[in-house]
């Protein structure tokens, strides 16, 4: 459904059941038939914006998987969900947003649950798209041979305070050179999107995961700068959702095709 241009969905046909793993639960939505993606929400959460697009990639042909860590689904987003969601996020041992090289317990259960996708969709593997808080996650979980193509939309963790924040890719060096190894032999490909002007998700950050992964990094940075052809404001950040207008030729709604190509390509090769 699109209001004022504006692509957002609702709850209905979408059934949520509880995935273990590793200790932690969440409820898991689901629909669609054909190969699998998880759709990881950015804050506050599983917002009519996060619905939306994973309505789009089940109408693309997709069987998709949106966990539910925080915040409450279907709830608009807001200057209040935002803030009853972030402070648990930042002491969060589960999902240690400031830390860098440490082991999160949020990444051990996605890269679960994506193998559990795998293993009841067609296809040589499932896809991961993470979004600001939870872009680094996506990444993260393609050490995994269940992962065939990450997806990181402006990642925003560990969040950008310092330099070595700023440069971090949103994995442990270990798993970085995990996934880079994983990439040089052709069983995975990543994607980053962000806009160019967006500190919550630095340059530096992408060149990190270039450096690393090479040509198997693909890099869509939307131009927020003053007078820019899309009408961005500095500020602009979700670019898959919040920032996405259903408006041909929006900037922002073709580089969602480019995300739906890229995961067709991986996942039904």
């Amino acid at each position: 459904m699109a209001a004022g241009g504006r692509v957002t969905g609702t709850l209905d046909g979408w059934t949520a059941t509880p995935f273990s793993a590793g200790g932690v639960t969440h409820d898991v939505y689901e629909r669609g038939e054909g190969p699998g993606v998880v759709l990881v929400p950015e804050i506050p959460g599983m917002t009519p914006e996060v619905i939306g697009l994973a309505d789009h990639l089940v109408a693309s042909g997709f069987t998709v998987a949106v966990p539910s860590p925080f915040g409450e689904p279907g709830r608009e987003a807001g200057a209040g969900s935002v803030a009853r969601v972030l402070p648990r996020l930042c002491v969060s041992r589960e999902f240690r947003a400031f830390a860098t090289e440490v082991r999160r317990p949020f990444t051990d259960w996605l890269r679960a649950l994506a193998a559990d996708l795998a293993a009841r969709t067609p296809g040589p593997g499932v896809g991961v798209i993470g979004m600001c808080f939870t872009g680094g996650f996506a990444l993260a979980t393609a050490v995994d041979g269940a992962v065939v193509a990450a997806v990181a939309s402006q990642p925003g963790t560990p969040f950008p305070v310092g330099a070595r924040r700023t440069a971090n890719g949103g994995l442990s060096t270990e798993d970085l050179g995990i996934v880079a190894e994983r990439a040089a032999r052709g069983e995975v490909c990543a994607m980053g999107l962000r806009f160019s002007e967006d500190r919550g998700a630095p340059r530096a950050r992408f060149d990190t995961l270039r450096r690393a992964l090479g040509d198997r990094f693909e890099v869509i940075e939307l131009d927020s700068s003053p007078g820019n052809a899309g009408g961005f404001a500095r500020t602009a950040h979700s670019v898959l959702t919040n920032e996405l207008r259903d408006v041909p030729g929006h900037p922002a709604l073709e580089a969602r095709e480019r995300v739906v190509a890229f995961l067709r390509e991986r996942l039904t090769a």
